[in-house]
């Protein structure tokens, strides 16, 4: 979901870690071709798991500011301008994040419960919204999503399996949608985001799910996610009780 979807103004964990991981880069004046320590070492430095370790690279990697050797580790490619010499902080404008960066960033237990997950062939007009043949492999995923046990939202996630193989092979009543893509080889990076909502009465199954009257209204929200490539990797389509849920975005004026 949007960073500043809930009002939040806190990076994900993997983002404060790449930021933190270049301000010690700069602070010890690294130069390019640098060789960064393991990938242990620098998951035990900054306290982070090596799933958040890899996120946090594969950032620095799509800036130009790391590059990986298949053997030999990490080094540093470009530093680039430090945070005082920009006129604009790139962590200033609405990031992408997913619901469990969301409930981590504010404190909150995310949890979910899987309703399916298949392996299907996509249909045409998922096909041509996702950017994918026809007929190539599409994870369907549907779970229910709690936040401090509280259920919030039904959710239905729709990705190319071929972006994220792990996918089919991944228990997701626990793990991050997320936090799989960005583990991925190569790294998944959700970049950009087309968003909507809409508002519409309950279903007779979302009646009985979230177990409201059929006056409740609901609030539907749509998005298509694409990648560091600008490449589609995931439709999702995430149904809200609409006493609990509220959207908030900023509109500015460039001209």
């Amino acid at each position: 979901m949007p960073r500043g979807l809930f009002g939040d103004d806190v990076l994900p964990l993997y983002e404060r870690t790449a930021t933190q991981l270049l301000d010690d880069l700069r602070a010890a004046a690294a130069r390019p071709g640098d060789r960064l320590p393991s990938e242990r070492a620098l998951a035990d430095r900054y306290a982070v798991s090596r799933v958040t370790l890899r996120a946090a690279l594969a950032q620095l990697e799509s800036r130009g500011i790391v590059r990986p050797s298949s053997s030999r580790g990490w080094f540093v490619a470009e530093l680039g301008l430090p945070p005082e010499a920009t006129t604009t902080s790139a962590s200033a404008a609405p990031q992408v994040q997913g619901f469990a960066d969301y409930a981590q960033v504010n404190g909150l237990t995310a949890a979910g419960k899987v309703l399916s997950a298949t392996v299907r062939p996509a249909t045409v007009s998922e096909a041509e919204q996702l950017r994918i043949a026809p007929g190539a492999d599409l994870f369907d995923l549907h779970r229910l999503r709690f936040l401090d046990g509280l259920l919030v939202a039904l959710e239905h996630n729709r990705l190319p399996l071929a972006a994220c193989p792990a996918l089919a092979e991944t228990d997701f009543n626990t793990a991050s949608l997320y936090a799989t893509l960005r583990a991925a080889d190569p790294p998944q990076l959700p970049r950009i985001a087309d968003y909507s909502v809409e508002a519409r009465h309950p279903t007779p199954r979302e009646i009985e799910l979230f177990e409201i009257e059929e006056t409740m209204p609901m609030l539907v929200a749509t998005q298509l996610t694409s990648n560091q490539e600008s490449r589609p990797i995931e439709l999702t389509v995430q149904v809200y009780r609409g006493d609990r849920y509220r959207f908030r975005a900023s509109i500015t004026n460039q001209t």
